[in-house]
């Protein structure tokens, strides 16, 4: 099963595999790029164009594989933990759940794509179990199923950005002192627009914020520096094909204000809970793998920080350039947690 994640400037597709042993193995991951204002705010705006990129992408990657597994922006979704009576069939906590729905879900059920899961015994209400419900408005569903239905694909899993980066970030959490355990993690994805930020503590969000700064603030300062088009910055800032002042005159800022955004974002959640410190910072998309940018974080906030890299620890295909992954791993955080569904649902 394919991971696709559908941003506003690009969408990113994985594929794994299991070996014999169980371990993880990348087989292939690819990136397009798609044009400012074709996805806004997780909304399709430009749906032929997407659709063509997407197809793009697929033929570039190779794949063979049919089923896919999309995400859609957790603006786009409402979620609510709720309690019910143990010892339903499945049936049975349909309609309770379709009965509890109406009084979180501000639209007709018949507007909505409406799912949920058991998540175990409830830790409040002895003899209930504790379920999760999601809804969102169908046709935002039905446009991430057209999508991949236009690439040749089938939709099999529509899931949540942040629940797919979270189930990503899990494995490297694992890998940290004591497997992560009473941990406070702060997550944070440098998107093209945006950052979203998430504080995980074992298996709860402790705090989510989004704030406006992206990557594309970089690509703009390139643009006027150099003249080159946007398309042209874009690209050459992945490749790193840039001027030798490029670093000294652009770069070292840019980071040292994404570092001042984290570090600003952290108060947030300081003045907002109980919590004054966080144990380890975890930067992800497409602007962490950016030279220094670790550094830059960890000197605003005197936190440590590492770059999170969803393929750490797994073996790579042949199909894999390895050098090209090694640039731009941090920005297949959420794609890789959509792949990793096909195993894990």
């Amino acid at each position: 099963m394919l991971g696709l994640d559908i941003s506003s400037s690009s969408i990113k597709l994985v594929e794994l595999d299991q070996n014999k042993a169980g371990g993880w193995v990348l087989t292939r991951c690819a990136i397009e790029p798609l044009e400012r204002g074709w996805v806004s705010d997780g909304n399709v705006e430009k749906f032929d164009e997407v659709a063509d990129a997407l197809r793009r992408l697929v033929k570039k990657s190779g794949t063979k594989a049919k089923h896919a597994a999309l995400a859609l922006p957790p603006s786009a979704v409402i979620t609510k933990k709720i309690n019910l009576p143990g010892g339903m069939n499945d049936q049975e906590l349909e309609v309770q759940v379709a009965a509890e729905a109406n009084q979180y879900i501000p639209f007709s059920l018949d507007e909505v794509s409406l799912d949920f899961c058991v998540i175990g015994p409830s830790a409040t209400s002895q003899g209930d179990v504790e379920v999760m419900i999601a809804a969102s408005r169908r046709e935002k569903v039905q446009d991430r199923q057209g999508l991949a239905e236009a690439a040749g694909l089938k939709p099999t899993v529509i899931d949540v950005d942040s629940y797919a980066s979270r189930l990503s970030a899990g494995r490297l959490i694992d890998a940290l002192p004591g497997n992560g355990k009473n941990a406070i993690v702060a997550l944070f994805e440098v998107g093209a627009f945006s950052t979203s930020m998430q504080v995980l503590l074992n298996d709860d969000v402790l705090y989510e914020r989004d704030q406006a700064f992206g990557g594309a603030q970089l690509t703009q300062l390139i643009v006027r520096q150099y003249g080159f088009s946007p398309e042209e910055a874009e690209a050459k800032k992945r490749s790193g094909d840039l001027p030798e002042d490029y670093e000294s005159s652009l770069l070292a800022s840019f980071v040292d204000s994404m570092g001042q955004e984290v570090g600003r974002a952290l108060q947030f959640f300081f003045t907002s809970t109980p919590h004054n410190k966080v144990d380890h910072i975890m930067l992800a998309g497409g602007s962490a793998g950016l030279p220094g940018a670790p550094e830059a974080v960890t000197r605003q906030t005197n936190f440590p920080c590492m770059i999170a890299n969803p393929f750490e620890g797994m073996a790579v295909g042949d199909a894999v350039r390895e050098k090209r992954l090694k640039r731009e791993a941090a920005s297949y955080l959420t794609s890789c947690g959509l792949a990793m569904r096909r195993f894990l649902s």
